[in-house]
């Protein structure tokens, strides 16, 4: 039996992008996919367990990257971290996102 690859969204708040991705991939059968975020007040909050967990890590900018590093540095080891460049300016499930999250992520797995 395949196990399925886990995919870690990251963003600041967990309430909008990386939900999103949360979301739109969790159709996909061959992924699990969870999100978090990285601030305080995140929905969720970014552990070292959800580091550990994740085979591969996206990250919606580059400070979401540094948080990871400085937090969870010796979690990341050997950790797929991917930075898709996309700023704090959508809504929960707008179109425009969907777009750029399908085309970015696209690039590293198949959907």
């Amino acid at each position: 039996m395949n196990s399925k690859i886990k995919l870690l969204f990251v963003c600041s708040r967990n309430k909008q992008r990386s939900l999103t991705a949360e979301k739109i991939f969790s159709y996909f059968d061959d992924y699990d996919v969870r999100s978090v975020g990285t601030e305080v007040n995140s929905r969720i909050k970014l552990t070292a367990g959800h580091i550990g967990w994740a085979d591969i890590i996206f990250v919606m900018g580059k400070k979401h990257m540094r948080r990871i590093r400085e937090k969870f540095n010796e979690y990341t080891s050997g950790k797929k971290i991917i930075c898709l460049n996309i700023p704090d300016e959508y809504q929960y499930m707008d179109i425009e996102l969907i777009k750029i999250l399908k085309s970015r992520v696209s690039e590293h797995i198949n959907i």
